[in-house]
């Protein structure tokens, strides 16, 4: 069984912008752009028995589509960087849902994710590149940030073994529902309570 996770995908106009931050640090290996996406639980290699129960249990997340954003751009690893990230305006919608996943991967017996969640997109794996070409490439791109877009669904991406960055495969896909006005509650929905007498 490949490795699984859940992800949000980034839409093409996202992932337009990000694309433009291609290039100019030297030993970077660049993400292709049709593989950029938010994890939200790296789940592993799993049996298929236990990948049947974790999309049956996702299935039945009920959760409403929110809005996100991009903005700002950092590195993992301070003294030795090993990626470069563009980071995501938080969302409480997004946090929920990701508990929700994590809370499903636990109550099915998989170990808790070790790392605490830190919404992000990876741009590239970062091999013997100098701190100082990553600071100069971080410092002329921090305003980076792209227009709002709605997340409509999360996936269950698999990826083979391989260095890191895809190819990713979408083996299911799991829609979340038109967020719900609060503004059209009325008196009308509201049932007379029946007389005790």
């Amino acid at each position: 069984m490949p490795r699984i996770f859940t992800a949000l995908e980034i839409p093409r106009s996202a992932a337009l912008s990000l694309s433009l931050l291609r290039g100019g640090l030297p030993g970077a290996r660049w993400i292709d752009v049709e593989n950029y996406h938010i994890t939200l639980r790296f789940i592993g290699d799993v049996d298929g028995r236990t990948a049947d129960e974790i999309v049956d249990r996702l299935d039945r997340i009920d959760r409403p589509e929110f809005t996100l954003k991009l903005n700002g751009i950092g590195s993992f690893g301070s003294k030795k960087p090993h990626s470069i990230w563009a980071g995501v305006s938080p969302a409480p919608e997004m946090f929920a849902l990701q508990g929700e996943i994590e809370r499903i991967c636990q109550r099915i017996g998989l170990p808790p994710d070790p790392r605490k969640f830190m919404p992000h997109v990876t741009l590239a794996r970062l091999k013997a590149c100098r701190v100082d070409d990553v600071v100069h490439y971080l410092a002329g791109r921090g305003d980076f940030q792209t227009a709002p877009f709605t997340v409509g669904r999360f996936v269950l991406l698999s990826s083979k073994e391989s260095v890191g960055g895809g190819p990713y495969l979408t083996e299911e896909v799991f829609p979340l529902h038109e967020a719900r006005s609060t503004s059209s509650f009325s008196m009308m929905d509201v049932q007379p309570a029946k007389s005790m007498l």
